[in-house]
């Protein structure tokens, strides 16, 4: 079964009921779920969530927490870390890229779902499409 990866702007979309793609996020990411999908991420974008979930939502401390950990322990859910050597990989392509506005974040995105063999983000981001992926909150 194809994964899915979700980034910073997937989970905020999924989380937050006031942001344009929410119904939208919601519903691809249940429909993984039930097609027994494994939704795949990076402690990169977990960092760039809890930045984006204190401001600009505004989301409380407590509830930043539980959302975190409820990904952290998920079973359909899985955190990939950033090791030196993905990182290398991830920098090496935002060297390779002055033409593009890639974060070193999406970079990473980008070379673990390459990695991974991974076509579909659950994001809003066009720089997915850019890199050859497909996104899917649009």
């Amino acid at each position: 079964m194809a994964e899915l990866f979700a980034d910073t702007s997937g989970w905020g979309n999924l989380l937050d009921a006031a942001q344009p793609y929410h119904s939208l996020a919601v519903s691809i990411y249940r429909a993984a779920r039930h097609e027994g999908r494994k939704v795949v991420t990076t402690n990169y974008i977990i960092a760039e969530l809890i930045a984006l979930m204190a401001r600009p939502l505004r989301i409380p401390r407590p509830m930043v927490i539980a959302f975190v950990e409820s990904l952290r322990t998920s079973p359909n859910v899985e955190i990939v870390h950033i090791d030196q050597d993905l990182d290398s990989q991830a920098w090496g392509l935002l060297k390779s890229r002055p033409d593009k506005e890639w974060s070193l974040t999406d970079c990473a995105s980008f070379v673990v779902m390459k990695r991974r063999g991974i076509l579909e983000a659950l994001t809003t981001d066009h720089h997915f499409e850019q890199a050859g992926f497909v996104r899917l909150l649009k």
